[in-house]
């Protein structure tokens, strides 16, 4: 497959070229397609939550809303976040 990138585009891999970045235009696409992917994975996981979330709405499963789970659903959206911090921190130093 062949693909033409724009002028813009093409200064923009040369720029990551000449920092040191990659080492060839393909590195730095093959990264572009990499984090796509990763993107449209996520994508995916919330619009299943979303269908789920709606789902579980039609069933009438709702959660009462009062400060304790308010605070906990805080704390699993904060133990969520570092969780993934800490897996993307890993994914970049290898």
């Amino acid at each position: 497959m062949n693909v033409e990138l724009t002028s813009d585009q093409q200064a923009f891999v040369q720029k990551a070229i000449e920092s040191g970045r990659f080492r060839r235009a393909e590195e730095a696409i093959e990264e572009a397609l990499a984090l796509w992917e990763k993107r449209e994975r996520r994508r995916v996981e919330i619009l299943a939550m979303l269908d789920e979330a709606d789902a579980s709405f039609a069933r009438d499963e709702r959660i009462p809303i009062t400060e304790q789970s308010v605070t906990v659903l805080v704390d699993e959206a904060k133990q969520r976040l570092r969780r993934r911090i800490e897996i993307e921190r890993s994914a970049t130093s290898r």
